[in-house]
């Protein structure tokens, strides 16, 4: 499989989105394609689906799209369902129907040979179990489960209708039925949004493993270092390709842009040099060859051209903190937080500086106990305690505001009446919001818009302690990485909610994990805890091993022991057949030793008894066969 395109370019009117598309998937390809929000990433997927928005870009090729082997192109554009009564298992075996299908054409067959033990029905019950086998008939129900597992699914949803669910969960079903289908090209955009850290991991493991190609869009950057074996980057409108996984790219940009800019310095230094020469010396008749020696010298130059500076344009502060606070910032003794009912058990203390990333998995309360240390919520039991002189900022990941119909200005001036316009224009100027941009009603701002604006309150006001949930949804890597500098300077205490892995690992030094039924406080980073968490696993993971395969194996005889039954009949019939045809033959070239023409020929005579002794092992190695396989009936050692 291999899908190619050359020289391609996307315009919307007269803006041109992207100028010169070169871009290749080749099989098994793992590709991530970054950029800045905006830059034509998601354009760019809906293009390899739909050919009829490419034209001929501004380079030198030919513009040609190549398609090798038709691939099948998987995308989730859009939420369809034909049947919304459906429930949620029934749309999940669609993706499986050719299983589902040959399970009950093996059921049919099976109940045929109890009674009639036919050739004909054998050989195709024989040739439906190979099938069943190759195309993952022992392990698709495994493989669903859990998916829907991972995402959030519990056991009794599978029974719920398609109708019952939100529109967030209806996304992560048809996403599922994406992954599960497994197309030749897999197209994701943005595929770790809304999805917590464990399935995340769970998604990764899937997609490194993946048989077939996929292409993903993404600001996630360590999902991005796990997966892909190459990145398409999307700058200035142009397309360029890196060998490896985002830090391999981050690494070569860098290396190439410094290499470009020493050699594009080098080079203007030496045309000056030559043009100087050449201008001094032109009039002069004794040194007028030598002149135009040098200005040929240029002329037979190939230019280099100065490397654009990376887009790096973001937002920045200056973040003061008004009031220090206590060396104990935050106490929670034995907090249960929840609404109707408690969710989450907690205690842990917090000390001045500290960052403590909250980590786990959707809906299990993380949102919850920041809204419950702000006041928005009140606690269940227990109690938590603020030190002395903490001064605290919420940031809630729904990024509401009292007034969406005020703009930008306004609403930072009614936070701060004290700052004259001058003041407040250059402070929302570092957060990215300039000219006409501050006169924008906060109603049509995007997501990463109103983040920044409420980041902007936030640092203004200079807590000492930070609440922040989810605070890069909405964001690019690059804006990614300026909140991470901010924050990484920051000398106050904060508390954050993040699925984002690689900046969970850049800001936190402790970590507090949600999962069912408890909530772990460990002092240490997030690499700190994976590797402590995996030192756990492996402790246990040779029992649990054993359990589950004890577990699995006596699931999957109560299920296919009938099954295998019949497989090893037919098995044993085959080769019944075939003993008996090699005997046949043995007989042959005994009644063929005896004829007059060969008796006396020796050479002959020696030639068939040594296939005569061969076709002797054939017949004892099938009847070796023959037996073992009657043992395992007989003794039920099918499974």
């Amino acid at each position: 499989m291999n899908y190619k395109i050359i020289n391609g370019s996307i315009s919307y009117g007269a803006d041109t989105i992207l100028e010169e598309i070169n871009f290749e998937i080749k099989e098994k390809d793992k590709i991530g394609i970054v950029g800045r929000n905006g830059s034509g990433k998601t354009t760019l997927l809906k293009a390899l689906i739909d050919n009829e928005m490419l034209e001929e870009g501004v380079g030198e090729e030919k513009f040609n799209i190549y398609k090798q082997g038709n691939p099948n192109i998987g995308y989730l554009k859009q939420i369809e369902f034909e049947d919304k009564e459906a429930t949620l298992l029934d749309e999940i075996l669609k993706v499986y129907n050719n299983l589902v299908l040959l399970e009950k054409k093996i059921e049919k067959l099976s109940e045929k040979m109890q009674s009639n033990v036919d050739e004909d029905v054998i050989n195709e019950y024989t040739k439906a179990m190979e099938r069943y086998e190759i195309d993952g008939g022992y392990t698709y129900k495994k493989e669903y489960e859990t998916a829907l597992k991972q995402f959030g699914f519990a056991q009794e949803d599978k029974r719920k209708k398609i109708s019952q669910f939100s529109g967030g969960q209806r996304t992560k079903i048809a996403f599922l039925k994406l992954l599960l289908s497994k197309p030749d090209i897999l197209l994701l955009d943005e595929p770790t949004n809304h999805l917590d850290i464990g399935a995340i991991e769970w998604l990764e493991n899937y997609l490194k493993n993946y048989e077939k190609s996929v292409v993903i869009v993404s600001h996630d950057r360590m999902f991005l270092d796990r997966i892909v074996n190459k990145i398409y980057e999307i700058e200035y409108a142009s397309l360029t390709e890196y060998k490896g996984n985002y830090t391999d790219f981050e690494r070569q940009k860098r290396l190439n842009y410094e290499k470009q800019l020493k050699d594009y310095e080098y080079q203007q230094k030496e045309i000056k040099r030559l043009q100087t020469i050449a201008d001094r010396f032109r009039y002069k008749p004794s040194k007028a060859k030598m002149a135009m020696s040098k200005l040929k010298k240029i002329e037979q130059m190939t230019i280099i051209e100065e490397p654009n500076k990376y887009d790096l344009k973001s937002f920045h502060s200056n973040f003061e903190i008004k009031v220090e606070s206590g060396k104990k910032v935050l106490t929670v003794n034995n907090l249960e937080i929840g609404y109707d009912k408690a969710i989450a058990k907690i205690s842990f203390e917090l000390y001045k500086g500290q960052k403590l990333g909250i980590i786990g998995e959707n809906g299990i309360g993380k949102s919850t106990l920041l809204k419950t240390l702000n006041g928005n919520i009140p606690p269940l039991a227990g109690e938590f305690e603020y030190g002395y002189n903490v001064k605290k900022e919420y940031f809630d990941q729904q990024l509401e505001f009292d007034n969406p119909e005020s703009t930008v200005f306004e609403e930072f001036s009614k936070n701060f009446p004290e700052l004259t316009t001058t003041q407040i224009r250059t402070i929302l100027g570092t957060f990215l919001f300039t000219g006409e941009n501050v006169f924008k009603e906060i109603k049509v701002l995007s997501g990463g818009e109103k983040a920044r604006l409420n980041l902007c309150k936030m640092f203004k006001k200079g807590p000492n302690l930070m609440l922040l949930d989810e605070p890069t949804n909405h964001m690019d890597i690059v804006g990614k990485e300026s909140l991470e500098n901010i924050l990484k300077e920051y000398k106050g205490t904060l508390i954050f909610v993040s699925h984002d892995r690689y900046f969970v690992n850049k800001i936190a030094d402790v970590i507090l994990e949600f999962e069912p039924g408890k909530v772990t406080f460990f002092n240490g980073n997030y690499g700190e805890y994976t590797e402590y968490k995996n030192s756990l696993k492996d402790v246990n993971n040779a029992e649990t091993e054993n359990k589950k395969e004890v577990k699995e194996k006596k699931s999957n005889n109560e299920y296919f022991l009938n099954k295998e039954k019949n497989r090893i009949k037919a098995k044993i019939n085959k080769i019944e057949k075939e003993i008996e045809q090699l005997e046949n033959k043995v007989k042959e070239l005994e009644k063929n030793m005896k004829e007059e023409t060969i008796s006396t020929d020796y050479i002959k005579l020696n030639e068939l008894q040594e296939e005569i002794q061969k076709t002797n092992e054939e017949i004892e190695n099938k009847l070796k066969e023959w037996e073992d396989l009657n043992q395992k009936i007989n003794f039920g050692e099918i499974l």
